[in-house]
Parts: C-alpha cells; structure tokens; sequence
C-alpha cells in the first residue's frame, strides 16, 4: 500500500464515505480516488461547456494565410 496520511472530516462525512465504500465494495482509498477524478471531470465538463471567450472565438474563426 502507499504511504498513507490522515485527512480530518466530520464523523458524518466518514459515516457516509464508510457507507459508500461499502456498498460499492471498495476500499476508502478507492471511493475517495473516484470521488475526486468525479469532481476534476466535474469541473473540465464545465468548462468545455462555458461560452468560449472572445479571443477562443477569434483564435477558432482564423484562417490560414
């Protein structure tokens, strides 16, 4: 196994992650792992999705010379 650290979280979020875990049949490492590339994959889906900027626009609408 990795090193290993401690995180603090409240007792009911580690109720929940042990629940979670649990159903899924993980370790903690593993759901806390997928919970986090979730949120990242979260966050880039937002991303592509926002209106582009002005100057993306401009850059996308060039034409070679």
């Amino acid at each position: 196994m990795a090193e290993t650290m401690t995180v603090r979280v409240s007792r009911q979020t580690h109720r929940r992650l042990v629940d979670l875990a649990s159903s899924r049949r993980e370790t903690m490492d593993e759901t806390v792992r997928r919970a986090r590339r979730a949120l990242r994959q979260g966050a880039m889906a937002r991303g592509l999705a926002a209106d582009l900027r002005p100057e993306e626009k401009d850059w996308l609408d060039a034409h070679p010379a």
